[in-house]
């Protein structure tokens, strides 16, 4: 397998280092460390965000007792009626945010040419499973009238985007919508980066690259912990094991060769093709996970990455 690249070799050495010496100190994570973690490596590695035409905050009204959920639309060319990107961000269920994932959401509007609407959801573990993905579904379901009343000019042509632990809400919200006999909002295609997919951590990728490359077996763990407080069926919740309806969407799945996921998204994308379903595979041999947060140490891959998105997302 290529190996990692130099520059991201020695930036992973030193975090490897500091990690160790967090551990003999005796130093436990919290959520907050997460969040500000994820926050501080976005805000470091991705500084080249590209300028979209109009970018416009709003929310999905609150309903039956849940709070209105913030969402982000970056328009590239608001005098066009364009097709819909619907990205939901990673982070573990846990981290990331629309503020935090601005910059990326930006460079998928303008490397698609299409409508993105970046949901803010809620995270454990403050709000546990499955609040978080009830939001993602209730966007998804209420994105038409969303965006008529944000005045957004759109077609009604709906693709899904998530990285990591938002792929899971992606790929998630896709099977229920396709399931769904009365469903009203078809699901074009969906691209899946980096993808946690597997509640159970059962694939080999999660012990052959569970430790020193960012993300790390025990703290998957942690963050599922966190998201799953009742004794849920964590194999019912993931999308690895979900059946798979006729009317899925195609779909790219996009994985990292040092990724304790990329087993789950080669399993992933072979149970579609095995079900029928367009699915494409493209394996960044020599990257981590996050990797897109990381794009100074990774511009290669990056550029590489969005091409693949937007390129798929427009056939």
């Amino acid at each position: 397998m290529t190996a990692v690249p130099p520059e991201m070799r020695r930036w992973l050495d030193q975090l490897n280092q500091l990690v160790a010496e967090q551990r003999a100190k005796g130093v436990e994570a919290t959520p907050q460390m997460a969040r500000d973690s994820l926050a501080g490596l976005t805000s470091t590695f991705v500084t080249d965000a590209p300028s979209i035409a109009r970018i416009t905050d709003g929310a999905l009204p609150a309903n039956h007792g849940r709070p209105a959920i913030p969402v982000r639309v970056y328009d590239p060319d608001p005098e066009r009626d364009l097709p819909v990107c619907l990205f939901f961000h990673g982070g573990g269920h846990m981290a990331g945010s629309v503020d935090v994932y601005d910059p990326i959401a930006r460079k998928l509007a303008d490397c698609s040419g299409q409508l993105v609407v970046s949901a803010d959801y809620r995270r454990a573990p403050e709000t546990p499973f499955p609040g978080g993905l009830n939001d993602c579904l209730e966007v998804a379901q209420g994105l038409w009238p969303l965006l008529d009343g944000l005045q957004v000019r759109y077609r009604k042509s709906l693709s899904l985007v998530g990285d990591s632990g938002g792929a899971t809400f992606a790929a998630t919200v896709a099977r229920r919508l396709a399931a769904d006999p009365d469903n009203r909002q078809p699901v074009h295609r969906q691209v899946l980066i980096y993808p946690s997919l597997d509640y159970t951590m059962s694939t080999p990728a999660i012990r052959s690259n569970g430790e020193g490359y960012l993300l790390e077996t025990t703290r998957i763990q942690w963050y599922f912990d966190h998201y799953f407080r009742n004794s849920e069926d964590r194999t019912a919740q993931s999308p690895l094991f979900m059946s798979v309806p006729d009317n899925m969407p195609a779909t790219l799945v996009i994985t990292a060769g040092y990724c304790p996921l990329r087993d789950e998204g080669f399993a992933y994308a072979e149970k579609l093709r095995q079900a029928g379903i367009n699915c494409e595979l493209h394996n960044h041999e020599s990257m981590i996970h996050a990797y897109l947060n990381l794009e100074n140490l990774a511009r290669e891959a990056c550029q590489q990455t969005y091409a693949q998105i937007g390129r798929f997302l427009n056939e």
